[in-house]
C-alpha cells in the first residue's frame, strides 16, 4: 500500500457491509476484554492463583491486537484484497510496539509477543474465513 493508495482510500472512505463486519469483529474484542477479561477473568485467575499459561496475563495484547487489526481493515480497505496486508502490518506493528518497551522504561515481555502473533494468527483465520469467497470472486473479475 503506497502513500498514494492511502489517500484514495481515505477520500472514497464510505462505511459498507464490508466495514461494518470489521468494525464489528474489532468492538467485540474489546468488548470482550473490557467487560469479561479484564473485571472477572483476570481478577479470577490471579485470585485463586490459576495457572492458566499465561493467558490472564497477556488478554490485554490478544484482545487489544484483534481490534487493532480489523479497525485498521475497516478504515484503510474498502475491499478485500488488501485484509491479509493489513493483518500483517498490524501484527508487525504490535510487535515493534512491544520491543521498543525498553525505550518506555518497561522490560519486554516474551508472552505479549506471543499472544500478539497468535492474535494475529487469529485475525488472519476470521478474515480468512468470513472473506475468502468474496476475495477469490474478486480476484477472478479483476483479471
Amino acid at each position: 500500500m503506497t502513500v498514494n493508495d492511502f489517500i484514495k482510500e481515505l477520500s472514497n472512505w464510505r462505511l459498507t457491509k464490508y466495514k461494518a463486519i470489521n468494525f464489528a469483529i474489532g468492538i467485540s474484542a474489546l468488548l470482550i476484554y473490557e467487560f469479561v477479561g479484564r473485571p472477572i477473568y483476570r481478577p479470577y485467575i490471579y485470585n485463586n492463583k490459576i495457572n492458566d499459561f499465561h493467558i490472564a496475563d497477556t488478554l490485554g495484547n490478544t484482545f487489544g491486537t484483534l481490534p487493532t487489526i480489523f479497525f485498521l481493515i475497516a478504515i484503510l480497505s474498502n475491499d478485500t484484497t488488501k485484509g491479509n496486508y493489513l493483518i500483517k502490518l498490524g501484527t508487525f506493528s504490535v510487535v515493534v510496539f512491544e520491543l521498543v518497551h525498553p525505550l518506555l522504561g518497561k522490560p519486554i515481555d516474551i508472552w505479549d509477543i506471543i499472544a500478539t502473533i497468535l492474535a494475529g494468527l487469529v485475525s488472519y483465520l476470521i478474515y480468512n474465513g468470513l472473506f475468502k469467497y468474496k476475495s477469490s470472486e474478486q480476484k477472478t473479475t479483476n483479471r
